[in-house]
């Protein structure tokens, strides 16, 4: 993510009373209970234990004019311990129906927790289909820092941007990280406004007024890399030479400024794919949105999405995160130093081998600021709560850190530990300390200490000698 500037829950009636007094009335099922969240330090209720999400399928109709949402969630899951309840994710929303291998299930809410009770229990390993069906007029959570994240009206439609929280403002998710699945994502909006999704648009129709877009992303996804935003955009579409599926839409008002800029998207990916390994989505692109109040830009998954026209760097940090957030995943949001510290450090060697200022110019310059300075008020690798992951120490120090591993191994062992670590997580996760396992193997000298210094301890860091 890149951000300018910094960036609860509400229980929805039951519509059938019934439903909750037959569910009060039945003596409990046999099984175990599936977690409300996965334990992450700093978003304990995010995500859901007990289960895996192989796929999600979202069919959504969207009024832009009254902000309406009605959805229907087919979410296909394996149940990895016996559960005779689980949970998912979801915000604000009215739940109107829910069912599991359709028959109708009980269900609950608990303040961002969709509480659902299936008909008998679900065995481990068990392949199981959830449908939720809702409604309601979705809006933004605010994140730690102050900012929104999720469904963020626009004056023509939904700017859909969900790190960290935000997914589970639009559809019922296992929200985390840790949890990656397919998706197909089906939008509905009246003609003239379009729609877009992740991965590829795979059918498009027109009928009595409204057009609905079909979009798939066959790699696994984390549900916050989720977007379907929604407005009036003009629409360019190509293949690369390398085969890659671009589709950009961007706000006729924000045209001018973005045209240059897009245009260098194939060359960027070309550089990336160089240095960080293959490109690893099938679909490529930008949606470019006039959202002026938002502030940020998000990296959501085969195609970033941006408030305004970007810059060149944005871009390239961005498309960066592909391999670095979306690709190589987080288990814990305390990690994300993984995600835009090397997002950064992308721009500061994109800008190097354009004729830019070295990466060492860029680390001096930054290095340079005293120790009262916001840079070192805490460790990247350990942020300290929610509220910080979005700070400047996570970005610019990160990337100092992969900067200094650079000075002390040497181009040609770190370049092979970036391409290194995008490839052997690549659809997958990584955590820190795999990471210095990883950069300690390739490079075959003994970096703990000094990765250490650079993302954990307090305060200013000495240069290596």
């Amino acid at each position: 993510m890149s951000r300018r500037r910094a960036r609860q829950a509400v229980t929805a009636a039951v519509p059938v009373v019934v439903t909750a007094l037959l569910a009060a009335a039945q003596p409990p099922a046999a099984g175990t209970v599936g977690a409300p969240g996965v334990g992450d330090p700093y978003f304990p209720l995010a995500g859901n234990g007990g289960y895996h999400v192989g796929h999600y399928d979202l069919t959504l109709h969207h009024d832009p004019e009254t902000g309406h949402l009605d959805g229907t969630a087919v979410i296909t899951a394996r149940a990895t311990q016996d559960l005779s309840r689980f949970d998912l994710d979801l915000k604000g929303l009215t739940v109107t129906g829910v069912a599991v291998d359709r028959r109708t299930a009980d269900f609950r809410r608990s303040g961002q927790e969709l509480v659902v009770m299936p008909y008998r229990p679900l065995r481990k390993g068990r392949q199981f289909r959830v449908t939720v069906t809702y409604q309601g007029t979705p809006g933004p959570v605010t994140d730690p820092d102050g900012s929104p994240d999720g469904w963020i009206p626009t004056d023509d439609g939904a700017f859909v941007a969900g790190e960290p929280q935000g997914a589970m403002t639009w559809f019922p998710a296992n929200n985390h990280p840790k949890d990656k699945s397919a998706y197909d994502i089906t939008i509905t909006v009246p003609q003239g406004r379009t729609a877009v999704a992740n991965g590829v648009l795979v059918g498009q129709r027109t009928a009595h007024g409204r057009t609905t877009f079909h979009w798939r992303q066959s790699e696994p996804m984390a549900a916050y890399l989720a977007t379907a935003t929604v407005g009036k955009f003009e629409v360019e579409q190509y293949t690369t030479r390398d085969g890659i599926r671009v589709y950009n839409a961007v706000d006729p008002r924000e045209a001018s400024a973005a045209a240059p800029v897009l245009k260098r998207l194939p060359s960027v990916l070309e550089w990336e794919s160089k240095l960080f390994g293959p490109y690893p989505f099938r679909a490529a692109g930008s949606i470019v949105d006039h959202a002026p109040d938002v502030g940020y830009a998000l990296e959501t998954q085969s195609r970033p999405l941006y408030d305004r026209a970007p810059d060149l760097s944005t871009l390239v940090h961005e498309n960066a995160h592909q391999w670095f957030g979306d690709s190589v995943s987080l288990t814990t949001w305390q990690d994300i130093w993984l995600n835009e510290g090397f997002a950064t450090y992308a721009e500061w060697l994109y800008r190097e081998q354009h004729g830019g200022k070295t990466a060492q110019q860029t680390f001096d310059a930054l290095y340079a600021r005293p120790a009262s300075d916001e840079l070192w008020a805490f460790p990247p690798g350990d942020p300290g709560s929610g509220a910080n992951i979005f700070g400047t120490p996570v970005y610019a120090r990160g990337a100092m850190a992969l900067h200094e591993l650079r000075v002390a191994v040497g181009d040609p062992a770190f370049f092979r530990i970036l391409r290194a670590w995008a490839t052997v997580h690549r659809y997958g996760h990584g955590t820190t300390a795999q990471f210095v396992r990883l950069a300690r193997n390739v490079s075959g000298q003994d970096v703990d200490s000094l990765l250490k210094t650079w993302l954990y301890a307090p305060g200013k860091p000495d240069l290596l000698p």
